[in-house]
């Protein structure tokens, strides 16, 4: 495993993807200003529905063709004939957040990460005509599949248009374990729709890794659930995976296999939501120890580390996204220099 295999230098930070507030410009400058090495497309849900991660993923659907659409609902997504108006404003948002991005980030060089909702946590998701979650259809599910990797294909294309970097798609499936277990509730709320086969779970992810690879981004999965599935998302070909590692949500042994399989790692090691202070070495803490207990100590696993928040910072107040993205970025130095428990502690990052 090496460096160069990553679009990202080694133990750099960005963040995963929602933050706070309703001002794209305000978002595109914190992220610019503090993720200096690894920028990301935001989603800002606070504007309403279009801007959540289900809207702004349709909103891409509605380029691959004007039939696939949207409209809300009191549960959320349904399919509609057309895009309507809630899909006109969710791209009118994805244009403002692009172009925010875009302008703030003039002459920088490094990889910029978009996120995109992935194809079973759409299925779950998203009702049908008749109030059934596609989840049920499996003619359904395959057709949202093929459309998310043609609008996976273009969405690369702008990005590389855009900031001329390497693009990172973030495949985000944080339904993708109930989808597995098969507790995703029907409409009448009397049964669960079946599990999806794992063989077939990882097929539909191939769909769309594949059609981003074949784009030319770098692509991975981000799932901050229990029981995150990493064998089957390896096997799909993911580049990279993103977990929530503060927690524990990922056993030694899946750590394990991921590095070994030469796989980049996004470690969630900073909550998404807090206050106050914390320091770069408890926030390296997470990869710390766990890299010793695999007793990984060559600096090679950390080749395609990178240090996140836990999940999406939406349900954040300002101070913290700084203080969050600011942390994650100075965590990566004490990793890189491989500072260990019992050395002196590094500054307390808070505003």
């Amino acid at each position: 495993m090496s460096a160069e295999k990553f679009p990202w230098s080694p133990v750099v930070a960005t963040g995963i993807g929602s933050l706070p507030g309703t001002n794209a410009a305000e978002a595109a400058r914190v992220i610019v200003g503090e993720l200096t090495d690894f920028i990301h497309l935001f989603e800002l849900p606070a504007r309403g529905p279009g801007s959540d991660m289900v809207g702004r993923t349709a909103a891409l659907l509605t380029e691959v063709s004007l039939g696939l659409g949207l409209d809300t609902t009191p549960q959320g997504w349904r399919v509609a004939p057309g895009p309507g108006r809630a899909m006109r404003r969710a791209r009118s948002w994805l244009g403002e957040d692009l172009d925010a991005l875009e302008e703030q980030s003039l002459n920088y060089p490094g990889p910029v990460k978009t996120q995109v909702t992935g194809p079973w946590t759409l299925a779950a998701s998203i009702e049908m005509a008749t109030g059934e979650r596609i989840l049920k259809d499996p003619g359904a599910c395959r057709d949202i599949t093929q459309a998310l990797a043609e609008a996976v294909r273009l969405h690369i294309g702008e990005l590389g248009r855009r900031f001329g970097g390497p693009v990172v798609i973030q495949i985000d499936e944080p339904a993708l374990p109930t989808v597995l277990a098969g507790t995703i509730g029907t409409a009448s709320g009397l049964s669960s729709y079946l599990a999806v086969e794992r063989a077939i779970a990882g097929a539909g992810l191939r769909v769309v890794l594949d059609a981003a690879k074949v784009a030319g981004a770098t692509v991975g999965i981000h799932c901050c659930a229990s029981d995150v599935p990493i064998d089957m998302f390896i096997n799909a070909g993911a580049e990279f995976i993103s977990i929530d590692l503060l927690n524990g949500k990922c056993p030694d042994e899946q750590l394990g296999v991921l590095l070994e399989a030469g796989v980049g790692l996004f470690a969630g090691s900073v909550p998404a939501v807090g206050s106050g202070t914390i320091s770069d070495t408890e926030a390296s803490r997470p990869v710390r120890e766990a890299i010793h207990r695999l007793g990984m100590s060559d600096p090679k696993w950390l080749a395609g580390v990178v240090i996140t928040p836990t999940c999406g910072m939406a349900g954040a107040n300002w101070d913290w996204v700084r203080t969050a993205y600011d942390v994650c970025r100075a965590a990566g130095s004490v990793l890189r220099d491989d500072r260990v428990d019992g050395e002196e502690e590094g500054g307390k990052h808070g505003r």
